[in-house]
């Protein structure tokens, strides 16, 4: 099985590679068109400001390539936020995939939220075999409202998206490669998701 990290240079890349090497597949790093296209699995990741993250993938090309992908595709935390019509950190545009906004959390809670919290409301094979309210790892001032492609809910002041899927693309909010064996299933069962096309 293929498996490419998208290198736009906004990632916390190690983690997710040596994730990926405990479940027993290599992930190959790559910006490359023709190789992120030819991938099994595709995954997006995201650490650092969006609208700097933005401005790397319209340089790099990969603004327009990500949405025509057909094989499945995570985004994780930022990467997450960056598939979303757009976000209210530094007022950037997203890749339009999921219909939703992101914003920030209000002034009620300590921002970023940061460490551990619950998921629950869990929907779709990515969540297969994993109890409801598990505790995932999180580091993230802005969020996904809760809406229709909502496919786990966690509560942070308000009840939001920490997981979204719409046809072959999933993100996930919390950093799965950081959320100890519950974390590494959740990436398991990504890898083993069936193509759509």
């Amino acid at each position: 099985m293929k498996i490419v990290i998208i290198n736009y240079g906004a990632g916390n890349i190690q983690s997710i590679m040596f994730a990926i090497e405990r479940l027993g597949f290599k992930a190959v790093l790559s910006n490359n068109p023709d190789e992120i296209k030819s991938a099994d699995k595709v995954i997006f990741p995201g650490v650092g400001e969006a609208s700097s993250a933005m401005a790397k993938l319209r340089e790099s090309g990969l603004e327009s390539l990500i949405p025509e992908l057909k094989q499945p595709v995570l985004g994780i935390c930022l990467g997450m936020q960056l598939m979303c019509n757009q976000t209210e950190e530094g007022n950037t545009k997203g890749l339009g995939i999921f219909d939703v906004d992101v914003v920030k959390f209000s002034n009620n809670v300590k921002v970023p939220q940061m460490g551990w919290n619950q998921i629950y409301d869990l929907k779709t094979d990515l969540f297969s075999g994993i109890s409801e309210n598990e505790f995932m790892y999180l580091v993230h001032s802005f969020y996904a409202p809760n809406c229709s492609e909502s496919i786990a809910t966690t509560n942070y002041d308000v009840e939001y998206a920490s997981a979204l899927q719409k046809d072959n693309f999933y993100g996930t909010q919390f950093h799965p490669e950081k959320s100890g064996d519950v974390g590494e299933k959740i990436l398991g069962n990504f890898l083993k998701l069936k193509s759509k096309d």
